[in-house]
């Protein structure tokens, strides 16, 4: 990982996040450094959608090359179902799978708007990932299908629904 120049970060540290923070302007600034692969859903999905992407590689600044990447499971499924698989069972079926196919579409660069917050610019560009992959867009974190659903947001739902009712 050395050799690569990975940034590594516990997320739930604000100090790290900083550091990153600092860390990625830093490399872009460097024209001599090739440019840094950022997964910014966080987390693996079903390959139908789009999660919320973090806002953090949005902040930093400089252009955003998006790529779409879709899953073909044809021959054999990416996708770990950890609810269903043990990763026993995963690894397994991916080790003897006939292929792992994917799709991957590079798209326009782009560039945060004068008057863009990096919210914006992330689902922006989440949107244009989505439309070329032919994925929805979801609003929420992946972070949901670990954890509970706060009440907050259950009620804003609640709330939301009983309008259109």
């Amino acid at each position: 990982m050395q050799t690569t120049q990975h940034v590594l970060f516990e997320r739930s540290e604000m100090k790290d996040r900083h550091l990153v923070r600092k860390k990625i302007r830093e490399h872009i600034a460097d024209k001599a450094k090739l440019p840094i692969l950022i997964f910014p859903e966080g987390t693996c999905i079903n390959n139908t959608s789009v999660m919320m992407f973090k806002k953090g590689s949005f902040e930093v600044g400089g252009t955003i090359h998006p790529v779409a990447i879709k899953y073909d499971p044809r021959f054999g499924d990416a996708f770990w179902n950890s609810t269903k698989y043990s990763m026993m069972t995963y690894i397994f079926n991916v080790m003897t799978s006939w292929a792992i196919v994917c799709n991957v579409w590079y798209l326009p660069p782009m560039v945060k708007e004068e008057e863009e917050d990096a919210v914006h610019f992330a689902n922006r560009v989440k949107a244009v990932i989505a439309a070329r992959g032919g994925m929805s867009v979801l609003p929420w974190d992946g972070g949901l299908k670990r954890k509970k659903v706060k009440e907050s947001f259950k009620e804003e739902q609640q709330k939301k629904y009983c309008q259109i009712v």
